[in-house]
């Protein structure tokens, strides 16, 4: 908004100034550093080569100029090439008045154009969603929302692991020591029964590691040898021999496994527009080998295996299908990636996965370019960092972890006893004050967990996320209530843009801070988008709602001494609670209207 009225200025002050033409391309406007004076900064460096001169000279002309031409700059500073501009303050009131109205400022429309695909979730059907997951899941929902939001037309897909040696383990365990149990007779989501298997299997098949290491084998050869792992892969090799009795048993334990997802999902608030299945793919996969191999792009070694030679590329020899003819991961990847570029032509296709799967995307990429697939570079993988707990690393293999709806519940439960201590249920029945519990418990994990870097490893800590002071969810969602009590206590309509523009009031230096503030949101959710960082809304909004805090901590809104100040701060507010309900929503965070 400001950014680029800013911009455009600037081209038209080089072309009065220098007689050159820069066009829209040079990136010279960014927010002031918090370290100096001014609002906005026009970087002058990529000017210099253009105009063949000094960045001090550029800059005093264009700051003048401004100055004197623009109608929105009150007083500019050269500073190492840097122009740092200040804003009027009766432009930041143009700015409020022409922009607190819209129900959709700071968001785009989505253009009618190649989509971007973002694959985020991805679980495994042989164990429950935990705290791992749950950053991924609220990464990739929160980034289809912001990218959504910069006008971009985005399909959020989910790739579910349901075939391999690992989903092999829980079927093995289940038909060896099960006696039958089901979910129901358990009393149990399916994929906790499932993942309590899995457990079993890996207890077990340690325990038979270390006896045959206990005999003489090295540790290497036990881990081959293992009785149970024999087993395992022959039981992936009926599957993928669609042996009846196989197929039936991974039908009905994997049912078990999407419906508890389902549960967790609509517990935790992501969805997906599409949901692809690892059994589907890994053909397609197979094919795209097949293909390579008759092309003589891909190697297939004396024992049967086939590899993909990425020496040349720095990299090493990487295994496509096994001696005995079974695929892996990265087989279906590759099927998978053919079909998302047949089904929607991406321009960008976005994989949220962790940081530890680095080397298999580049590997991914090199293949496909490899087999000739020049949409490999539109390929993204948006790498996040683990989440570990005050204890330390969580290992699913031996059932050391924090489950995914273990954890929500326990945020939910936290949240009512500390909303019952600070007094916050005035007026609220038994069902309002369970929703209200659930918010706000949402509202502290995500928060949370989306205010650090997506890059950066994280410890949760979950008393610290539900505080309802600082920098918490709960701490923005009560901002957002506190908004609704004074315009209900108001109890008067919004007012119209030609109603403000009769009104003679100049708004003080602390309203203009918001103002400031709420002017930047639309620049603050592109760069948001640009960075693949959910993390940037999330300062934003703090701030916004820190700001606002201050604000009402130090002047009054209804009690205010001129009726005009009473209808600006009034509406001023409106305009903030709207745009920290936007911005949560970004993140996938819901406010309550009442706490």
């Amino acid at each position: 908004m400001l950014d680029q009225i800013l911009a455009q200025q600037t081209i038209a002050a080089v072309k009065e100034i220098f007689d050159t033409d820069i066009g829209q391309e040079l990136n010279l406007i960014q927010k002031t550093r918090k370290e100096f004076d001014g609002d906005l900064t026009i970087v002058v460096f990529p000017l210099t080569k253009i105009l063949r001169k000094s960045p001090q000279l550029i800059g005093e002309e264009l700051g003048k100029y401004l100055q004197t031409h623009s109608g929105m700059v009150q007083a500019y500073r050269v500073v190492s090439g840097y122009v740092n501009i200040t804003i009027k303050p009766s432009f930041w009131k143009d700015v409020f008045i022409r922009n607190y109205g819209d129900p959709s400022f700071g968001i785009l429309k989505p253009a009618a154009e190649d989509p971007v695909v973002i694959e985020y979730s991805s679980p495994n059907t042989n164990k429950p969603l935990h705290l791992g997951h749950i950053r991924n899941n609220l990464i990739g929902y929160s980034l289809a929302r912001i990218l959504g939001a910069c006008g971009e037309n985005v399909v959020k897909v989910n790739l579910v692991n349901d075939r391999g040696i690992h989903i092999c383990k829980s079927m093995l365990a289940w038909q060896r020591w099960s006696r039958g149990e089901t979910p129901e007779s358990a009393g149990m989501k399916g994929d906790h029964l499932i993942g309590k298997y899995y457990v079993l299997f890996e207890n077990a098949y340690r325990e038979q590691v270390k006896e045959l290491v206990g005999a003489g084998m090295t540790e290497e050869e036990a881990l081959r040898q293992a009785p149970l792992m024999g087993d395992a892969q022959r039981m992936l090799k009926k599957w993928e021999e669609r042996d009846k009795e196989t197929l039936a048993l991974w039908h009905r334990m994997n049912q078990w496994a999407y419906n508890g997802f389902d549960e967790t999902y609509r517990q935790m608030g992501v969805d997906f527009d599409r949901i692809y299945y690892e059994s589907d793919t890994y053909l397609l996969g197979k094919e795209l080998v097949e293909e390579g191999l008759r092309q003589g792009l891909l190697q297939r070694k004396e024992d049967g295996s086939v590899w993909a030679d990425l020496t040349a590329e720095g990299l090493d020899w990487k295994l496509l299908i096994r001696s005995d003819g079974t695929s892996v991961y990265m087989t279906q990847d590759l099927g998978t990636a053919q079909m998302r570029y047949d089904e929607f032509h991406p321009k960008k296709l976005i994989y949220v996965v962790g940081n530890e799967q680095i080397y298999h995307f580049d590997v991914l990429k090199l293949i496909l370019k490899k087999l000739g697939k020049r949409w490999s570079d539109s390929i993204y993988h948006l790498s996040y960092g683990m989440v570990e707990l005050p204890e330390g690393k969580m290992k699913s293999r031996e059932g050391k972890v924090v489950d995914a709806d273990d954890l929500m519940q326990e945020m939910f439960v936290t949240a009512g006893k500390m909303t019952r201590e600070l007094g916050k249920l005035e007026d609220f029945s038994d069902e309002e004050a369970s929703g209200l519990f659930r918010q706000v418990g949402l509202a502290a994990l995500k928060y949370f967990i989306l205010k650090v870097d997506p890059m950066k490893t994280m410890v949760f800590n979950p008393e610290e996320s539900i505080d309802f002071n600082g920098n918490t969810g709960p701490f923005i969602q009560y901002t957002y209530a506190r908004i609704q009590s004074v315009l209900r206590k108001a109890a008067v309509p919004e007012m119209s843009g030609n109603d403000f523009f009769s009104i003679d009031y100049q708004p003080i230096p602390k309203e203009i801070s918001l103002i400031k503030i709420l002017a930047v949101f639309p620049s603050t959710v592109r760069e948001a988008g640009e960075m693949y960082s959910p993390a940037v809304i999330a300062a934003y909004v703090y701030d916004l709602a820190r700001e606002y805090n201050q604000f009402y901590h130090d002047h009054s809104i209804l009690k205010a001494t001129e009726p005009a100040q009473v209808h600006f701060r009034i509406e001023l507010s409106r305009f903030v609670g709207n745009v920290i309900k936007t911005a949560m929503g970004l993140l996938g965070i819901e406010v309550p209207e009442k706490m």
